[in-house]
């Protein structure tokens, strides 16, 4: 019996370790700074909200990522951005749809505004945004606890200059997206490649 407490507790230690490192991994991506002279500025989709394409409406999390972009857009207004996210199963109209519009709600010229939006994970953010243009000095704008498996991958697919700007989770569920975010950094860390 004793050498089952001493397995449990070696992989409790184990898990905690783990967790911790992953933490400050995702932690570091927090502080992320975007360049001043980018070329694109990829957006990364969440969740879409509404009962049909007439009244969708970026979630939570998704209109903290657009409020990020809009001022460094303004700031940059020849830069094109890629709006990427695709129409899952349980929304009224694809991400990047309604980011394209919110985006030109908050004064983002349409001429400055591309729409990847067959994709449905992040790895299928970036490898699509690579097919509508070439990723050359990139800005990842995405929630502060995604953008360090967002700048992982990117680095993966070949994306050499790549800096975030992070957008501050002020969501209620935050502890539920680190959770999440835990799990789906060490599947990228070891499978997305």
């Amino acid at each position: 019996m004793k050498w089952v407490k001493r397995i449990m507790l070696i992989i409790i230690g184990i898990g905690i370790i783990y967790a911790s490192v992953v933490l400050l991994l995702i932690f570091s991506g927090t502080k992320d700074r975007p360049t001043e002279s980018p070329d694109t500025v990829l957006i990364l989709g969440a969740q879409v909200k509404g009962s049909s394409k007439d009244n969708a409406y970026p979630s939570t999390v998704l209109k903290e990522r657009l409020d990020a972009a809009v001022p460094y857009l303004k700031e940059h207004p020849n830069v094109t951005v890629i709006v990427c996210g695709g129409q899952g199963d349980d929304e009224p109209d694809s991400e990047a749809s309604v980011m394209a519009e919110y985006l030109r709600v908050n004064g983002i010229p349409n001429r400055q505004i591309l729409l990847e939006d067959t994709s449905t994970r992040t790895k299928e953010n970036i490898q699509n945004a690579q097919k509508k243009q070439s990723l050359d000095k990139t800005v990842i704008v995405t929630s502060d606890f995604h953008m360090y498996r967002s700048k992982l991958l990117a680095k993966r697919l070949g994306i050499s200059e790549i800096s975030g700007l992070p957008a501050v989770s002020k969501s209620s569920a935050k502890f539920k997206t680190y959770v999440r975010e835990v799990c789906a950094l060490g599947y990228g860390l070891l499978f997305d490649h």
